[in-house]
């Protein structure tokens, strides 16, 4: 079994690992001064101009920032959320606003405290309970795990399956102890987009020993592919055990404005919202205004993914099959293998040093494994998040300087 528990005291990887990563890199980067313009490619946050309705959907909503808002969200936002997934995916029915649906503080802080709902909702486990986790993955995911008191499992995610958690790997007695999984289709930082059969195979997993699926799709909206689908279409007619989580950062250029959505079982749902009711941040009405107007808009989603498969042409065209790289089929960053140009940290000191380009290394994303390995050693992540003629500038300069 490849599953890895989290690292015994004493070893030095996870202490490392529960830092940001982010933090991390600029630690590796401060003796260093960027030997060009710099171009900081390695922070996830879009760039692209944010939609035009915003401002003045704010100003006609103003007054309401002096309102506290409600923990589950004003009905014109869930009722949006609702429509917009009931329209974008193949769900086995539509979802029920009222009851399916929680309006989230970015969907950071949701997948955050999912994990703490998750541990208090399901039943009992055989053993100590834990929460599964792709490796590398999203630091919110590590967070929640270690907020809720359960054990964190890493499960690590290769070129050699598909970027995706090796369900066949997952034991029983792993399976009996489990309270919820993390997955994100597309991947962060691969793309990997997981198949209609992979998810009815995890659904089914879910039931069978009670634990929560949490969905990660905030990138399911970018994709040069074909579109990536939704885990709630593999959950059947009542959503049961799986919950997944949107945002408008990526989707709506709106990093800054931290609103999401959860949606799926609302069993589960009704527990998660007893908990951010009392502990979680609330959203601002104002910017759930904004939330109905993004949800309802499909031309800016549209325009988003143009620019970024512009990029991604670019990086068809600039890095050939240098890195192992191949267009992901989801999300907006490269995973490209450095291993044969020093490994990730030095490739990471060198782009920046000599090239002015800042990425993160692969392993700063990920945990060392029970047998030594680092699924994200040898890698680096770059997000094609800056505009077309900059990210053609910094892909040049990556290949001259690896070169």
């Amino acid at each position: 079994m490849t599953a890895t528990p989290h690292a015994a005291p004493g070893n030095p990887a996870p202490t490392q690992g529960h830092r940001s990563p982010f933090a991390r890199v600029a630690e590796l980067l401060a003796p260093y001064q960027p030997g060009k313009p710099l171009i900081a490619l390695s922070l996830g946050e879009p760039q692209h101009p944010i939609p035009d309705f915003v401002g003045p959907i704010l100003a006609n909503y103003i007054n309401d920032f002096g309102r506290y808002p409600i923990a589950k969200g004003i009905e014109p936002f869930r009722q949006a959320a609702a429509g917009w997934l009931t329209r974008r995916f193949a769900l086995p029915r539509a979802v029920d606003p009222e009851t399916e649906v929680l309006v989230l503080n970015g969907s950071r802080e949701g997948l955050f405290f999912a994990a703490i709902a998750a541990a208090r909702y399901v039943a009992p486990r055989q053993g100590q309970p834990a929460i599964l986790m792709p490796n590398p993955f999203y630091p919110a995911y590590g967070a929640g795990a270690q907020a809720s008191g359960c054990e964190a499992v890493y499960l690590p995610t290769t070129r050699a399956n598909g970027f995706l958690p090796d369900l066949d790997t997952l034991d029983e007695a792993l399976l009996a102890r489990t309270v919820a999984i993390y997955l994100a289709s597309p991947a962060n930082p691969q793309g990997s987009v997981a198949s209609p059969a992979y998810g009815r195979r995890l659904v089914q997993l879910a039931r069978q020993y009670g634990f929560m699926v949490l969905s990660d799709e905030c990138y399911s909206e970018i994709y040069t592919q074909a579109a990536p689908g939704s885990m709630l279409e593999q959950a059947g007619t009542d959503f049961t055990n799986v919950v997944a989580f949107q945002s408008l950062s990526k989707r709506s250029n709106l990093p800054g404005m931290r609103v999401g959505f959860a949606a799926g079982d609302r069993k589960f749902l009704a527990a998660f919202h007893e908990l951010r009711n009392v502990a979680a941040p609330q959203v601002p009405v104002p910017l759930q205004h904004v939330g109905v107007a993004a949800y309802n808009d499909e031309a800016h989603v549209e325009e988003n993914r143009r620019l970024y498969r512009l990029k991604f042409d670019l990086a068809d065209q600039i890095l050939g099959n240098r890195y192992g790289y191949s267009r992901p089929a989801g999300g907006f960053c490269l995973w490209l293998d450095v291993s044969a140009h020093g490994g990730d940290e030095a490739a990471t000191v060198k782009l920046y040093r000599d090239g002015g380009v800042r990425v993160i290394p692969g392993s700063y994303l990920a945990r060392t494994q029970a047998d030594g390995s680092n699924p994200g050693a040898g890698y680096i992540r770059v997000a094609m998040v800056q505009d077309s003629e900059t990210t053609a500038e910094a892909l040049h300069r990556l290949v001259q300087v690896l070169d």
